[in-house]
């Protein structure tokens, strides 16, 4: 019998589960960690999905908030000015250095020279018949702003062939006894003692006066500019050493400055293409 049931377990058929033979199981540390290590893994990449896409779902849409095709106003720019630049200048006033310098650095803006009589430079400005004014100073400047430019000399025009032509220079003391005249809206004012008042109208303009003055009949003085711009052949002028100087000005009207204007004024300020005010 013992023999026989040796022979029957060697041979015999594995025990059934559920009739009490022993469940193999995987060790229970592992299988935990490997569980847990797989849902911690899986509720990571869930959740940074989740933040991701909310994320990106956001900035997709402030992007598409701000975007001009979605509504939003885009900021207004003012418009480039076109010109052209309108400069008013009296009679003598030399621009043409600066008026050059505006040709290179604003080629497509055309710059307009404008002849003023000293009468009417302040209207032009006043009434925006111009932008800007080379003027000779004095000037009311109530309603201007205006920038000093330069100063000239003022001069004695007479006769080629007066005696006052044997000096090289005049003082006003030197023109005691001429007859001295001046014409209508002067562009220098001085005061002679002891100079003779003419006979004749006053003349209408820088040039007639010069024209009188080479009769021999009297002197005139005027800014060196101006004699030289009406110089002939039978007149002569000699600087005044102690006359007073006859400053020539930059005007503009009051408030905001125009860009055109403000570029023009950089430039007689010498201010490079590229500086700032």
């Amino acid at each position: 019998m013992a023999a026989s049931g040796a022979r029957s377990g060697r041979s015999g058929t594995p025990p059934r589960r559920g009739s009490g033979g022993a469940k193999p199981r995987p060790a229970a540390g592992k299988a935990s960690s490997g569980k847990a290590s797989s849902g911690k893994a899986s509720s990571g990449k869930a959740s940074s999905g989740k933040g991701s896409g909310a994320r990106a779902s956001g900035d997709r849409g402030a992007t598409r908030k701000n975007s001009p095709g979605s509504g939003s106003t885009p900021t207004a720019r003012t418009p480039a000015p076109t010109g052209p630049f309108r400069l008013g200048a009296i009679e003598g006033a030399t621009p043409g250095k600066w008026i050059d310098v505006w040709k290179e650095r604003m080629p497509g803006i055309p710059l307009e020279l404008v002849p003023l009589e000293i009468s009417d430079q302040r209207r032009a400005v006043t009434e925006a018949s111009v932008d800007a004014a080379l003027v000779r100073l004095p000037i009311d400047r109530t309603g201007l702003q205006a920038i000093t430019l330069y100063e000239e000399t003022p001069v004695v025009v007479c006769a080629a062939d007066a005696h006052l032509t044997a000096a090289d220079e005049l003082t006003v003391a030197d023109l005691a006894g001429e007859v001295l005249f001046v014409p209508q809206n002067p562009p220098v004012t001085v005061v002679v003692d002891g100079a003779v008042p003419p006979t004749f109208d006053a003349p209408a303009t820088v040039a007639e006066a010069i024209a009188i003055a080479a009769t021999g009949v009297g002197v005139v003085i005027v800014p060196m500019s101006l004699a030289r711009l009406h110089h002939r052949k039978d007149t002569a002028y000699r600087p005044l050493i102690d006359g007073p100087l006859s400053p020539v000005a930059l005007v503009w009207p009051d408030g905001e400055t125009p860009p055109l204007v403000d570029t023009f004024i950089g430039i007689v300020r010498g201010r490079t293409a590229n500086s700032s005010r």
